[in-house]
């Protein structure tokens, strides 16, 4: 542990934080359906998903070794203060976003800001793009529509073989099946989501020596990548819960049950094969081909809409940021506490712009929310959009 400098110390700190906001950001992906739906309690629903999600982080460590030793070149003399930049970008982003109501993707914000701070700190060798377009590219657009198709087919099959039944028992069967096929995607997205901090820390460590290179993560980074990503899972990510629940269409407990079991079947292949897809964009492509499903057939496509400007933002967003920050940090010390004091300003304003319409536990159901107005945010639709605050 002699390697573990006090640099080393910051960014695995950085990476924990990271994985903090990816849990409450995510938590919408497993139980925004069921707690639309009321299969499930809103404080019941982010324990279950906590606990699973810590309970994922143990199944796998393939999309661990997709960031570790795949998107970016282990040999071409990455430095702590790169991977410190590249997390000040995915989180900002990563914030923003939440801020919004928006359901981006914080791997992708990961990978955009491991990008960006790599080409800058060290050049485009840096970056195995093969792999970045196989494991993730191919994946962010293949996934949605997978996971979409399967929901919408699913939903017509399970409206199909209740017809004739009574609406409230089968409502209250498929309320119950909920329970499950949320649960199952909590223990993915831990499978999936807790392993991409795993895979930064071991970069980390394997860039100052304290690991050799290829090495898979040590027991005490699968646990604490773990723990971070549960306790930011129970802190419940309301405001995204509340756009995916509510925002995209009016769900009923077929099409919830149908879109979490297409979103976890997607989502599990997915980790087993070591691709690093955005479980967010898994699960809203679900909700999208539940509603379309449906009895309605409809979807708003107007938060769609925004949803998707959102995702095809988020890499480019992340990796500007992180660029930015990977040159102020490659300056020196000075460079690194800049970085990290524009990473505290900028977290501390968008918590307290954030607490000017809270939404939690009480309120995640509510639609009569104003927005909550963020200066200048650079996103490609208008402040007075309807958002979940």
């Amino acid at each position: 542990m002699e390697h573990i400098t006090f640099l080393v110390a910051v960014v695995i700190i950085t990476a924990l934080a990271f994985d903090f906001t990816n849990g409450f950001h995510d938590t919408a992906n497993a139980m925004a359906t069921s707690i639309a739906t009321g299969a499930l309690r809103p404080k019941v629903a982010v324990t279950i998903a906590a606990v699973l999600n810590f309970a994922g982080a143990f199944l796998s460590v393939k999309v661990a070794t997709t960031i570790s030793g795949g998107i970016v070149n282990e040999k071409a003399g990455l430095q702590p203060s790169i991977i410190f930049a590249a997390l000040v970008g995915a989180i900002l982003w990563n914030l923003l976003t939440w801020l919004r109501g928006l359901p981006s993707s914080s791997s992708h914000a990961l990978y955009g800001g491991l990008i960006g701070a790599t080409v800058v700190g060290v050049g485009l060798n840096g970056v195995n793009f093969g792999v970045v377009l196989s494991k993730i590219l191919i994946p962010a657009v293949a996934s949605p529509i997978v996971a979409g198709l399967a929901a919408w087919g699913a939903t017509k099959l399970a409206y199909r073989i209740t017809r004739g039944g009574r609406e409230k028992a089968t409502n209250k069967g498929f309320r119950t099946g909920q329970i499950f096929s949320a649960s199952l995607i909590s223990l993915a997205h831990g499978t999936n989501d807790a392993q991409k901090t795993m895979g930064i820390i071991t970069l980390t460590l394997v860039s100052v020596g304290a690991l050799p290179k290829g090495a898979l993560p040590p027991t005490w980074v699968i646990v604490s990548a773990g723990a971070a990503i549960a306790i930011g899972t129970y802190m419940g990510g309301w405001r995204i819960i509340r756009s995916m629940g509510k925002g995209l269409t009016d769900i009923q407990p077929p099409q919830g049950f149908s879109s979490e079991a297409a979103a976890a079947t997607v989502i599990l292949t997915s980790s087993h094969m070591g691709y690093g897809l955005s479980t967010t964009q898994v699960c809203s492509g679900g909700i999208m081909g539940a509603g379309l499903g449906g009895p309605k057939g409809e979807v708003r496509w107007s938060m769609a809409r925004r949803m998707v400007y959102t995702w095809g933002l988020t890499l480019p967003a992340a990796a500007t940021v992180a660029g930015l920050a990977a040159f102020v940090a490659d300056q020196g010390t000075w460079g690194v506490v800049l970085v990290g004091a524009a990473l505290v300003a900028g977290s501390g304003a968008m918590w307290m712009l954030s607490r000017r319409q809270p939404v939690h536990a009480d309120n995640v159901n509510d639609t009569d929310v104003t927005p909550v107005e963020v200066p200048q945010a650079p996103l490609p639709t208008p402040a007075t959009t309807t958002v979940a605050a």
